[in-house]
């Protein structure tokens, strides 16, 4: 068992940055690939990015790549997604994931979630 818990989620205005963090008990980090997703009101969770294990390599979706970047430290178990130029459409709740498999991930099945954090962006 993996266990997931996600911090940092707030109140911002658009354009600020807010740091999201997402901290991981139970099983070898470093063993897990790790995803942010998040899902708007009426909408489907979509996938935010991803790290792999090493955290050398990341994934973003097309609509946050250049504003989000997620960072890994394996020492403290942790996975980070920065986030800058914040818009009201970026207003969701961000969920943290975890599965051994990158693939997993992408395809939005991971094994593990956190119980997420609600970000508004007020424009």
């Amino acid at each position: 068992q993996v266990q997931l818990v996600e911090s940092g989620g707030g109140l911002v205005q658009a354009g600020d940055p807010l740091t999201l963090s997402c901290a991981a008990s139970g099983r070898t980090f470093s063993g897990y690939a790790m995803g942010w997703f998040r899902q708007a009101p009426g909408k489907e969770r979509e996938l935010v990015g991803a790290t792999i294990k090493s955290g050398s390599s990341t994934y973003y979706a097309d609509s946050v790549k250049g504003r989000f970047t997620i960072s890994r430290d394996n020492d403290k178990n942790t996975v980070a997604l920065q986030t800058n130029s914040l818009k009201p459409e970026d207003t969701a709740v961000y969920y943290c994931a975890a599965d051994k498999s990158l693939r997993s991930i992408v395809i939005g099945t991971p094994e593990y979630w956190g119980q997420g954090t609600q970000v508004t962006v007020s424009s």
